[in-house]
C-alpha cells in the first residue's frame, strides 16, 4: 500500500510538472509530422488486381451513381454507375455486408489548379490510397456486426422521415452529404458550418440528457459517468470515428477521470492531453479541418472559461463566445475558404442557441416520434432561408489569400497570446492588415494558364494588384461550373478581389461559356470583346453587363494598364468565329507573350505580314493544338521558347494534333491535360511551375 501510494504521489508530481503536457504535445506533434511526411503509407493491393472481397462501411446514391467506402486489406472508395432505373431500385446492400467486386484500381488525382482542394491528399489523410471503379458486384455475406446493424436500423428509420431526413443524418450520424448543395454552401459562406458537424455542442446535449435520465436511477456520480462513457464510445463507433466526435468523447473521458481520481490537473493541461491521445489514435488527425476547428474553438473556450462565467448578461456572453469562435476560426477559414464573413459574428449569436436548443433537440425527438417531421421542417425552413439571405450579402465578405503553414502558426501564437495580454491585439490586427494586402507585395509578373478541361482561360497578374483574365472556359452541355468551382476559388486563394479586365477572345462556348457565372459571382470592372459581330452567347452576356452597369467595348488596338501595354493583333474581319479571335501580344521585362485564342492558319499568315514577331518566349498555342492552327511557317517565324497548350484529357477532338506537336518540337511544350495548370512567375528570372493531376 505504501509503495502504491508512492507511485501515485510520483505520478501526480509528474502530471503537475509545469511543462509536462506542453512537452508531451510537442513530442506527439513532431512524431505525427515525421510519420505522415517521411514514412508514406503504401497500398497493400497490387494495382493489377481485379477481384476484391470487401465490407461496406458507407454508401451514398446520387442520381445514377453509387459511391461506397469499403474495407478489405485497406479502405477503398468504390464507384459504380447504375445502368438502369430498375437496377438502382433493386439495390439492396446494407452496411457491413461483404461484397465481391470486379473492378479496376485507379489513383485519385491531385488538384491541377494551385491552392484548391486536393482530393488525393484528402483520401490519403483518411488512409485511402486507391479509387475502385466497379464493373460488377454481388453480395457474398450479410452483415454480422452489431454496431453496423444498429447503424443500418438508424439509417432505415431516418430514410422513412422524408422532409427532414437530411438533417437527421447530419445531427445523428454526422453525414452532411444529403444536405442541399446551395444551402450547405451558404452555411460555409456564413461561417456557421461548424454547427452542422457533430461536436462539443451536440455531445454536451447528449451528456446532459443522459445525466437527466440516470439521475432518476442512481446517485452514484462515478457510475453515471462510466455508463455515459460506454454510451459515447459505442456512439463514436457507430459514427465511424469522426474526428470531431473522437475529440469530444476523449475530452469527456479525460475530464471525467480527472474528477473521479481527484488528479486536479488544470483544464488547459487536460485539453493538451486530449490532443496527445487523439494523435496517438490517428496521426493523420492533425490534417482534418473538422477536428482542427472543433479542437481550437473548444481550447479557446476552456482557456477563457473563467472570463465567460463572469459575464452575467446572456447576450454579452453569447457575443463573447461568438467572437472567440470567429477569432479562432479566422486562420483556418482563410486557409480553407480564402475569405471570412463578418456577418458570422451576428449569425453565430442567433444560430448557436437556435440550433442548440431548437433544431438539434427537435431532431432527436423527431427521430423517436416521426410524426413531428413537419414541425421540425418549419424551423429548418426558417434556418435555411436566413442563411441563404445572409449569404447573398457581399459587402461583409472579405477575401484573404491562402496563408502558408508558418503564417497560420504565427496567427495562433498571437491569437492565444491575446487571451492573456490584450496588447497583442495590435500585433494581430497588423498581421491581418498585411495578410489582406499581401498581393500588393507581388512586384513581378504572374501568368497562369488554368486547367479548365477542353477550353481556354489564362490569368495575367500584373504588379500592384492589376488582373486580367483572358477567356473563362466552359463545358458545353454540362451543369459543372468551372468558374464557381475553380476560377473564383483560385482568384480568392491568391488574394484577388476583382478583375480589372475580362478579355473574351471570341464567342465560342469553350472560351466564354462561363462569363455569366463570372460576372454574377465576382467583381469584373470591364469586358473586352473581339472585333466581329456579336453572336447569341455574346448578346446574352451583354444583356447582363447592361443590367450590372459593367463597361464593355470591342475592336481594341491596345490596352494600357499600370504602364503595361497589351496589343491586340487585329488584321481584318473573317467569315468564321475562330479567325476573328483576339490575338494578344505583350512583353514584360525581356519576356514576350503571345496568346492566339482559336486563330487559324489564315489569320496567322496575315499576322506575319502585318506584324514583326520574333523570338516569342511564351506562346499560348492556338485552337488547343489543332492542325487548323500553328502552321510551320508561323511557328518558324515566331520561334517560341515555350509552348502552352490548353486541352482536355482524352478529348473527343484528339487535340493536340501529332503534326502540331512535331512543328512545336523545338520549344518546350506544356499541356494542361498532362501538366495541369501552367504557372509562370517572372521576377529576376522566369520560373515555370506545373500542377499535374
Amino acid at each position: 500500500m505504501v509503495l502504491e501510494s508512492l507511485y501515485i504521489i510520483r505520478l501526480k508530481s509528474i502530471l503537475h510538472y509545469k511543462y509536462f503536457f506542453k512537452i508531451l504535445v510537442l513530442i506527439f506533434l513532431g512524431y505525427a509530422l515525421i510519420i505522415t511526411n517521411f514514412y508514406p503509407y503504401h497500398s497493400k493491393y497490387p494495382k493489377d488486381i481485379n477481384i476484391f472481397y470487401v465490407k461496406v462501411l458507407k454508401q451514398e446514391i446520387k442520381d445514377n451513381r453509387l459511391r461506397l467506402t469499403v474495407s478489405g486489406k485497406e479502405k477503398l472508395i468504390a464507384t459504380y454507375y447504375f445502368k438502369t432505373e430498375e437496377e438502382k431500385n433493386n439495390y439492396n446492400i446494407k452496411l457491413g455486408d461483404i461484397i465481391k467486386i470486379n473492378g479496376t484500381l485507379e489513383e485519385p488525382s491531385n488538384n491541377t489548379i494551385p491552392n484548391l482542394f486536393n482530393y488525393k491528399k484528402y483520401l490519403y489523410h483518411n488512409k485511402i490510397y486507391y479509387i475502385l471503379n466497379i464493373n460488377e458486384f454481388s453480395k457474398v455475406k450479410n452483415n454480422n456486426s452489431i454496431i453496423l446493424a444498429i447503424k443500418n436500423k438508424i439509417i432505415s428509420r431516418i430514410e422513412n422521415i422524408p422532409k427532414t431526413s437530411s438533417y437527421l443524418k447530419t445531427f445523428i450520424l454526422g453525414d452532411k452529404t444529403s444536405l442541399e448543395e446551395k444551402v450547405s454552401i451558404s452555411y460555409l459562406t456564413n461561417g456557421i458550418n461548424h454547427l452542422f458537424s457533430i461536436s462539443g455542442m451536440h455531445i454536451n446535449f447528449l451528456v446532459m440528457l443522459l445525466f437527466a435520465i440516470l439521475n432518476r436511477i442512481s446517485y452514484n456520480q462515478n457510475l453515471k459517468k462510466l455508463i455515459i462513457i460506454i454510451f459515447l464510445m459505442c456512439y463514436m463507433l457507430i459514427l465511424s470515428n469522426i474526428a470531431s466526435v473522437l475529440r469530444c468523447v476523449i475530452m469527456f473521458i479525460v475530464f471525467s477521470l480527472n474528477k473521479m481520481f481527484n488528479l486536479k490537473i488544470s483544464k488547459v493541461n487536460l485539453m493538451l492531453f486530449v490532443l496527445v491521445i487523439c494523435i496517438f489514435f490517428n496521426c493523420f488527425i492533425i490534417y482534418d479541418l473538422g477536428f482542427c476547428f472543433s479542437y481550437l474553438i473548444s481550447f479557446a473556450i476552456v482557456i477563457n472559461s473563467d472570463k465567460i462565467k463572469k459575464i452575467k448578461k446572456k447576450f454579452k456572453r453569447s457575443l463573447y463566445i461568438s467572437w472567440l469562435c470567429f477569432l479562432v476560426s479566422f486562420p483556418l477559414l482563410c486557409y480553407s475558404c480564402y475569405q471570412v464573413n463578418l456577418i458570422s459574428l451576428l449569425l453565430n449569436i442567433i444560430m448557436i442557441p437556435f440550433v442548440s436548443f431548437i433544431i438539434f433537440p427537435l431532431s432527436l425527438i423527431t427521430f423517436i416520434f416521426p410524426i413531428l417531421d413537419n414541425f421540425l421542417y418549419f424551423f429548418i425552413y426558417i434556418m435555411e432561408n436566413i442563411s441563404l439571405i445572409f449569404s447573398k450579402i457581399e459587402i461583409t465578405k472579405i477575401i484573404f489569400a491562402k496563408p502558408k503553414l508558418l503564417v497560420i502558426i504565427i496567427y495562433y501564437i498571437i491569437i492565444f497570446s491575446c487571451f492573456k495580454n490584450k496588447k497583442c491585439l495590435y500585433f494581430l490586427f497588423t498581421l491581418i492588415l498585411i495578410h489582406k494586402n499581401i498581393i500588393y507585395f507581388n512586384l513581378g509578373l504572374h501568368v497562369i494558364c488554368l486547367d479548365v478541361n477542353q477550353g481556354d482561360s489564362c490569368l495575367i497578374n500584373l504588379p500592384f494588384n492589376k488582373h486580367i483574365l483572358i477567356d473563362t472556359g466552359g463545358i458545353s452541355g454540362s451543369n459543372y461550373s468551372i468558374v464557381l468551382n475553380k476560377t473564383i476559388p483560385y482568384l480568392k486563394s491568391i488574394g484577388v478581389n476583382k478583375l480589372d479586365y475580362l478579355i473574351i477572345t471570341h464567342g465560342d462556348y469553350d472560351h466564354m461559356g462561363e462569363s455569366l457565372n463570372l460576372i454574377n459571382n465576382f467583381k469584373v470592372e470591364k469586358i473586352i470583346f473581339n472585333n466581329n459581330e456579336y453572336n447569341d452567347l455574346e448578346k446574352k452576356l451583354i444583356l447582363a453587363l447592361d443590367d450590372k452597369n459593367i463597361e464593355y467595348n470591342k475592336n481594341l488596338k491596345m490596352l494600357n494598364i499600370a504602364n503595361n501595354k497589351l496589343y491586340f493583333l487585329n488584321t481584318k474581319i473573317y467569315d468564321n468565329e475562330n479567325d476573328n479571335s483576339n490575338v494578344i501580344y505583350f512583353s514584360y521585362d525581356k519576356y514576350k507573350f503571345l496568346f492566339m485564342g482559336d486563330a487559324l492558319v489564315d489569320k496567322e499568315k496575315d499576322i506575319l505580314e502585318k506584324y514583326n514577331l520574333k523570338n516569342i518566349d511564351f506562346l499560348k498555342v492556338g485552337h488547343h493544338g489543332s492542325n487548323t492552327s500553328s502552321s510551320k511557317s508561323f511557328i518558324n517565324q515566331i520561334n517560341p521558347k515555350y509552348s502552352l497548350i490548353s486541352v482536355g484529357k482524352n478529348n473527343k477532338y484528339n487535340h493536340p494534333n501529332r503534326q502540331v506537336l512535331d512543328i512545336l518540337k523545338n520549344s518546350k511544350i506544356y499541356r494542361t491535360d498532362i501538366d495541369g495548370s501552367i504557372e509562370i512567375k517572372i521576377g529576376k528570372k522566369a520560373i515555370i511551375t506545373t500542377y499535374p493531376p
